[in-house]
């Protein structure tokens, strides 16, 4: 995966003292931690794209809880812990754009225009999303179009759900003993009805992690099995990763179906699938 900070538009090159500068969309350098030369007169707002972790309050970073705690506006994710926005000013307006599996009451173009009107406007913008912003969180999008239309906009990094939400059951992503390297995948459809390469993916060594694809847990076991991979790998489901309702199974990918269904876990949950996924206690 790779490093978020190689494309963040707040970070430019490290100082004598290691601190990391900030980088507008005019070249400027000033100090990435810093958020008080916004300026509603002139319309130098700014938006921060945070991510919120995997969803236990106490996951979220340093940063990502000051910039909640300087905002003039919250644009959050549906499955963003309620707890993080009790951060927030109690002046801080809160804007709900949470989507759901074929539910998208406010579609993504309407959330660019949003972002960038409200920092257009001078005002602080923290856009939360779960997880990391650029692991299948469209941040990457978001930045594209704030950049394109001048608006000053900075990355803070989250914990993904990828590798938080297996470690929160005993599931190493990695281990000398199973597995040197890990593949995180959209469980979904691609759009207009174009398949994964199950074939490719069914033949990568390491460590397979789907995200938001419960809804398709029986395409995904049963297209691996087709595509060459041993039904009796292990594979594990975890369902509301770090939080006080977390829940997990495991079994293999001929049996996993059944284990879901007896203990009645459904979405939001992530798949492993993989040796490592066999250190889960049954």
């Amino acid at each position: 995966m790779s490093d978020n900070g190689t494309v963040l538009d707040n970070v430019g090159d490290a100082d004598d003292a290691g601190n990391v500068n900030n980088v507008d969309n005019a070249g400027n350098v000033g100090d990435a931690s810093r958020t008080d030369d916004v300026n509603p007169a002139d319309g130098t707002g700014l938006v921060s794209l945070v991510g919120a972790g995997p969803g236990d309050p106490e996951l979220l970073t340093l940063r990502g809880k000051r910039r909640i705690e300087e905002a003039d506006v919250i644009v959050y994710d549906r499955l963003v812990n309620p707890e993080l926005l009790e951060f927030a000013r109690d002046d801080a307006e809160r804007i709900d754009v949470g989507k759901s599996a074929h539910h998208h009451p406010v579609k993504q173009r309407e959330i660019n225009d949003m972002l960038a009107r409200l920092a257009l406007e001078g005002k602080r913008v923290v856009r939360l999303k779960s997880g990391d912003p650029f692991v299948f969180g469209r941040g990457g999008e978001e930045q594209k179009y704030l950049r394109d239309r001048g608006v000053r906009v900075e990355i803070v990094p989250g914990i993904t759900s990828a590798i938080a939400g297996p470690a929160a059951v005993g599931i190493p992503v990695t281990h000398r003993d199973y597995a040197s390297s890990f593949h995180v995948i959209a469980g979904h459809r691609k759009r207009e009805g174009h398949e994964l390469d199950w074939d490719n993916i069914a033949h990568m060594e390491g460590t397979l992690v789907f995200l938001m694809g419960m809804e398709s847990l029986d395409r995904i076991t049963g297209n691996l099995i087709a595509n060459g991979k041993p039904a009796d790998t292990p594979i594990a489901v975890i369902q509301w990763a770090t939080r006080e309702q977390q829940r997990a199974v495991r079994s293999d990918l001929a049996g996993i179906r059944a284990a879901v269904d007896e203990a009645g876990l459904g979405a939001p949950a992530l798949i492993v699938v993989g040796g490592v996924a066999s250190l889960l206690e049954p």
